[in-house]
């Protein structure tokens, strides 16, 4: 898993968890994101949405070890070009990271189902906020693709606001952020 990201601090930022400011991240292959730390500590947010079975879960439900939450939609460019790479992310974390991706989709499970098969996405499950509920516990602040990584007790460490390569060595450094 060779490093394809490069990072750009702001003037006054530094990479960990002591950073002031956003962090600028490239992809090899052009995608952008921001890392921030600027909500960390924060608790997840308690707001319902859908599990792969169709039943209501909550973030808190996989308190215990460190979680990795991608927001996004099938009809967002960026986040279809980083599932591949977060669907392998989820196969190296697994056991250690929790890794889920939740749709914003209002259309529910089927495009997600759909595009999940069309690109050979196997270690991801679908998980639906078709009613916005967790998107609205963020006050709908939140940039499609969006990827929070939280402890084991449910406080935010970063977030990254646009598409990576997961399962880039760089972006592994950070996940152990969270340990």
């Amino acid at each position: 898993m060779p490093s394809a990201i490069s990072m750009r601090s702001g003037r006054s930022g530094t990479i960990g968890k002591s950073a002031t400011s956003d962090i600028g991240l490239e992809s090899a292959n052009g995608m952008r994101a921001l890392l921030s730390y600027k909500f960390a500590g924060q608790k997840a947010p308690d707001a319902s949405f859908s599990g792969p079975d169709g039943g209501d879960v909550s973030l808190s439900d996989f308190a215990g070890r460190p979680l990795l939450v991608n927001f996004w939609a099938t009809w967002c460019a960026p986040c279809k070009a980083e599932m591949p790479t977060l669907d392998a992310l989820a196969a190296l974390e697994k056991g250690r990271v929790a890794v889920i991706a939740v749709s914003q989709d209002l259309e529910g499970r089927p495009p997600v189902v759909a595009f999940f098969e069309k690109t050979g996405v196997k270690n991801l499950e679908p998980y639906t906020d078709s009613d916005n509920l967790l998107l609205a516990a963020f006050n709908n602040q939140l940039a499609l693709p969006t990827t929070i990584l939280y402890d084991s007790e449910g406080r935010e460490v970063w977030r990254v606001v646009g598409g990576v390569e997961w399962d880039d060595t760089e972006m592994a450094k950070l996940l152990r952020e969270a340990a």
